[in-house]
């Protein structure tokens, strides 16, 4: 009667060994596929980051680009009446020009 129990504690080990490497494996799998479920993630991170990265230099370009035509365009509607009033005297001269060219009355563009 005292190989029974013997037996019995020898089953019990060899089935708690057993449990115990199957416990292992599947935990050493689970740590592999953590792994590479968070080398993938780390990528994905440094990607998206390089990728903001790209957009903001772009937002920062375009926001410059942006303020240039702003100013450019301030420039031009502050010298439009300027400009305006320059290219009518312009044509004014130029019609007077031709008009003496064609034998008008000089005098009369003297006077005016």
């Amino acid at each position: 009667q005292p190989i029974r129990p013997a037996e019995d504690a020898q089953k019990a080990y060899e089935e708690f060994v057993k449990d115990t490497n199957s416990s292992v494996e599947a935990k050493s799998k689970e740590i592999v596929n953590k792994s590479e479920v968070k080398a993938k993630k780390e990528t994905d991170f440094i990607e998206a980051k390089e990728a903001k990265e790209a957009v903001m230099l772009e937002l920062e370009q375009l926001s410059n680009y942006n303020a240039e035509l702003h100013q450019s365009c301030d420039f031009i509607i502050k010298n439009f009446d300027i400009r305006q009033t320059a290219r009518d005297e312009e044509v004014d001269a130029l019609r007077q020009a031709k008009a003496i060219l064609s034998g008008g009355d000089f005098q009369e563009f003297l006077q005016a």
